[in-house]
């Protein structure tokens, strides 16, 4: 095997639901733009490039199940922790316009992240729903197997 699915392969392998895996994206985001404030003076490009792999960490690791959250707490969680590199002044007013702003301005890591996490939950899914496929279909042919055994041990 290659050595990049060797490497992937001893990831942890959570399994989160679908709250879970919006409060995993809201604290790691929430953890980034306070990182991002302290160390880079509120960069939202750094903010932008590290969503993208949360966004990623976080479809791969809902359940199947919950897959459909994904999309959306990624969202989510890029507005929760935006709100420690969106600046303002002049109290909750001057703050509140200062995120929404922010969220304006950078619609763009919004969207790509949501699109990260789209497709990979989209690529589980439609692989979740093969396997149920085959296995229904190795299930009826197991059964077919079966009852042509019983009939054939009923003939004389």
């Amino acid at each position: 095997m290659p050595p990049v699915v060797l490497a992937l392969r001893r990831l942890p392998n959570p399994r989160l639901t679908g709250i879970g895996a919006g409060l995993f994206a809201s604290a790691v985001m929430l953890l980034v733009g306070c990182l991002d404030w302290l160390l880079f003076d509120a960069s939202p490009l750094v903010y932008g490039l590290l969503f993208l792999p949360v966004s990623a960490a976080t479809a791969l690791w809902v359940r199947g199940p919950d897959l459909v959250t994904a999309p959306i707490s990624v969202p989510i969680a890029f507005a929760v922790g935006v709100v420690p590199i969106a600046g303002g002044e002049g109290g909750i007013g001057g703050h509140t316009m200062a995120v929404i702003t922010a969220l304006a301005v950078h619609a763009g890591w919004l969207y790509g992240g949501t699109l990260v996490a789209g497709v990979i939950t989209t690529v589980r899914k439609v692989r979740l729903m093969g396997r149920r496929q085959r296995a229904a279909a190795q299930a009826q042919a197991q059964a077919e197997a079966r009852a042509r055994a019983t009939t054939a041990q009923r003939r004389p």
